[in-house]
């Protein structure tokens, strides 16, 4: 790791998802509804296996720590546990993936093309969308830092 978390927390991002894009302010869809719908304990922890699978499987192309400095590739069964239990830092040479136990969503900070085509194919496996927020598309950086 050549990058720290709060550097890294500064960089360029994309998300892994449930839907295929960010929901516009003004869509007359009923996304709160859905939102809740997803986030019912037994629905999140099915969406949350799949983002597990997701790192599970990414693992097997690149290497991760759950921490900065801490040991490489530690167990799937530790990967998964920790996903699950709380907010996790998942650092791949100089990218991240942040995991939050109760958010439909991956975010990706700092991926490389390789990592980005890699993640796209992932997600799609396990019926997940990789995106780019619009204010990223538009600035090339995170601006809220």
């Amino acid at each position: 790791m050549n990058k720290t978390i709060d550097e890294l927390l500064r960089a360029s991002y994309r998300i892994i998802d449930i839907l295929p894009e960010q929901v516009p302010k003004d869509s007359p869809g009923q996304y709160f509804a859905v939102e809740k719908y997803y986030l019912d304990p037994l629905r999140l922890a099915a969406v949350k296996q799949k983002h597990i699978d997701l790192v599970l499987k990414l693992n097997c192309y690149r290497d991760l720590s759950l921490e900065e400095d801490g040991p490489l590739n530690p167990p799937p069964e530790q990967i998964a546990e920790e996903m699950r239990r709380g907010s996790l830092s998942i650092l791949l040479e100089d990218s991240m993936i942040v995991s939050q136990p109760d958010e439909t969503w991956l975010t990706v900070y700092a991926p490389d093309e390789k990592l980005l085509e890699l993640l796209r194919v992932l997600a799609i496996g396990e019926g997940l969308y990789l995106w780019q927020p619009p204010s990223e598309e538009a600035e090339g950086g995170r601006e809220d830092g």
